[in-house]
């Protein structure tokens, strides 16, 4: 079996290596043309020095280079024809407050050499940006990808271009992402029908209980009659959970709703009451009406079933939200487990010898207010109890 890392033409190693030496290629050849073209600044080009009598003799003459004198000038060293040597001196020429040295000043000296190497800077990183942008856009295009994924979007998939490490871990989360896709699909799948079947022989063991003898104790037969309601509710759930988690599915037609019709509507079928929004406004939402009216009806059971006293739904307005409120004077629910309340056939300590509920309507509540762009949360009142939170975008 070949190692992983010698599969690849190009490793992404060598690549960025390759990368750093071409950078300081670049920055080596360069610097070295910048430091010619400024020693060939700084160089001062020969000169024909001749010196004449006043007869207009020539005592001496030479070609040279001048030498360059700190502080003093330039200097020309001329032999003249009787053997000797002469120097010539040419002081410097008094310059201007401000004005800078002629030709070229800003090669020479110290800062000549820090303008070489600022230049020389500025091409190596403009050389190698698309190199190193090459290398790290993959690396943006994989994190996007797993992001997308991590989300929700088990469609996300990323694009598998190259023959290096990245283009193998790209491969690679492709496919476990399709494997993991396709195994929810089948578990969703598989509870939807399984949930559809369980249907019929419900249906039959229902007809079964009222074709039972008088012989049967009234009690055996409402026993029998809470717990198929029970089976029955799971099932309707269990199929409305798949149809929500299922975001590609349907769940119906949006239109704007009244969420204080529909709330009034609950509050009177279970009994609470109802307190309406202070400013006097409609509250419209958009949603679909039959979701939203399981959402009110699943809080107003959970509610009603901890409580020890009147249900209170408040309805109100914060910004451009639409907020509810529905209040118990159960025993509140420790802020610890707030949030694992809303897991589905999640309890807590002693509610399963409660009657009624089978650990999926907040569940399904906050699934509900998900696909509608909402959310709901359970916060602590004063007074004791348990105070359900859901908001939801309104319409303008």
């Amino acid at each position: 079996m070949v190692p992983w890392h010698g599969r690849f033409r190009f490793p992404l190693y060598l690549r960025i290596w390759l990368a750093v030496v071409a950078a300081v290629t670049v920055l080596t050849i360069a610097f070295s043309w910048m430091w010619r073209v400024n020693a060939e600044q700084n160089q001062i080009p020969e000169r024909e020095v001749v010196i004449r009598n006043e007869a207009g003799d020539v005592l001496g003459q030479v070609l040279a280079r001048p030498t360059r004198v700190p502080g003093q000038g330039l200097e020309f060293q001329v032999a003249l024809n009787d053997g000797s040597n002469l120097t010539l001196q040419f002081p410097p020429r008094p310059r201007r407050p401000g004005e800078s040295p002629p030709g070229r000043a800003w090669f020479r000296g110290s800062t000549g050499l820090l303008w070489i190497v600022i230049i020389a800077a500025l091409a190596v990183a403009i050389g190698a940006y698309p190199i190193i942008r090459r290398l790290t856009q993959r690396l943006d295009d994989l994190r996007l990808g797993v992001e997308r994924w991590g989300e929700g979007d088990l469609s996300a998939r990323i694009q598998e271009d190259g023959s290096d490490e990245l283009a193998f871990l790209a491969q690679r989360f492709n496919h476990a992402a399709e494997r993991v896709e396709t195994l929810l699909k089948s578990h969703k799948s598989l509870l939807a029908n399984a949930s559809h079947e369980l249907r019929s022989p419900l249906a039959r063991i229902r007809m079964g209980v009222e074709l039972l003898g008088p012989e049967v104790s009234p009690g055996f037969q409402s026993e029998i009659r809470r717990n198929i309601a029970e089976l029955d509710l799971l099932i309707d759930e269990i199929l409305l959970a798949s149809r929500l988690d299922a975001k590609e599915t349907d769940i119906g037609t949006v239109e704007a709703l009244d969420l204080t019709g529909l709330a009034a509507e609950e509050c009177a079928r279970a009994g609470a009451e109802l307190v309406p929004g202070t400013d006097g406004r409609t509250l419209i939402v958009h949603g679909v009406a039959k979701l939203l009216r399981r959402a009110i009806r699943n809080l107003l059971e959970n509610a009603r079933r901890y409580s020890h006293g009147p249900v209170v739904v408040e309805l109100g307005r914060e910004g451009d939200l639409a907020v509810m409120r529905v209040r118990d004077h159960g025993p509140g629910v420790p802020p610890a487990e707030r949030e694992r309340i809303f897991e589905p056939f999640y309890r807590l300590a002693g509610a399963s010898e409660l009657s009624g509920g089978v650990g999926l309507g907040l569940a399904l509540v906050r699934s509900i207010t998900q696909r509608h762009q909402g959310s709901v949360q359970c916060e602590d009142q004063e007074g004791g109890g348990a105070c359900f939170v859901l908001r939801l975008p309104s319409a303008a």
